[in-house]
């Protein structure tokens, strides 16, 4: 299999990035050796995914205002995009949440990010590779920004499905979960409403801000928040997390900022370029361009 991956799987490495067809690595992976997987998917959109890289500097001379009243010139760094569309989706994703279920532990777990267009087949789909029991939650991921459609309500969330390959077995860290605020403290009195709550099946997240800190200019980048709250859910301390559409590589940051260890996937040259400079110099993090399957 990939060396790279094989260090993490064996505790020589915390992280491998590796640059291949997730349907071409995949198979390298060891039966029931990964503790938790979160993938984020094309969304089959039907159109392409662009995002513009920006650079902003304080200039005297700049072309917009900013806070203060400062000026700040805008330099355009060029464009990242991928096509997003698929005249059979479900063909295209079945091989791989296939193999997902094969490589998963009996106490591992499947997040599966997606949005209205396709979520109804997707998890009809699940429900047939992983069964039906298998089915944990359908979290519903709301946000507000975009653009306002007039003629329809507007698209504002995603939708995660979260299955467990063996449900009552599976790492559940129910007390290491991020409490929230209650909607109507005054309801629950002092010491709840200090104590805060669990989150629901509905989390209520802004989208990676297009001018944050966060932001690294991968289309369709996810936020670290929600990402974080999954890796520490369902995945134990030093436990393997595993995404083989790693975009930008949010879940390999989660996975290290929470102590585990990640496998990140993704044929994207760019997306493997920017995870390159996201993990530079971070200890433990391993890079492959090629598979080597001697």
């Amino acid at each position: 299999m990939s060396p790279r991956a094989l260090q993490v799987l064996s505790g020589k490495a915390r992280a491998a990035v590796q640059l291949a067809d997730n349907l071409a690595f995949l198979p390298l992976l060891p039966d029931e050796s990964v503790d938790l997987v979160y993938v984020d998917p094309p969304f089959n959109t039907g159109k392409a995914q662009k995002r513009q890289r920006l650079r902003t500097t304080r200039s005297d001379t700049g072309d917009r205002i900013g806070f203060g009243g400062k000026s700040y010139r805008t330099e355009r760094l060029g464009s990242l995009q991928y096509a997003d569309q698929w005249d059979d989706y479900l063909g295209f994703l079945r091989p791989r949440m296939e193999q997902a279920w094969r490589v998963l532990k009996p106490t591992g777990s499947l997040y599966l990010h997606i949005d209205y267009r396709e979520v109804h087949y997707v998890k009809v789909l699940l429900d047939e590779l992983f069964g039906r029991s298998s089915f944990m939650n359908e979290i519903i991921w709301a946000y507000d920004y975009g653009g306002r459609p007039r003629d329809r309500w507007p698209a504002k969330h995603d939708n995660i499905l979260f299955y467990a390959k063996s449900p009552g077995k599976h790492v559940w860290n129910r007390d290491a979960i991020d409490r929230i605020a209650y909607m109507a403290p005054e309801l629950v009195g002092e010491e709840k409403a200090a104590r805060g709550k669990l989150p629901t099946d509905t989390w209520w997240h802004t989208i990676v801000s297009p001018t944050g800190k966060e932001k690294l200019g991968y289309p369709t980048q996810k936020p670290l928040g929600i990402v974080r709250r999954i890796v520490v859910a369902s995945s134990p301390e030093d436990g393997v997390v595993l995404d083989f559409f790693a975009g930008s590589g949010t879940t390999g940051a989660a996975a290290l900022a929470e102590g585990r260890r990640a496998i990140l996937v993704d044929d994207h040259l760019p997306a493997y370029q920017i995870m390159q400079q996201r993990f530079a110099g971070a200890p433990g993090v391993l890079f492959q361009d090629a598979l080597d399957t001697r």
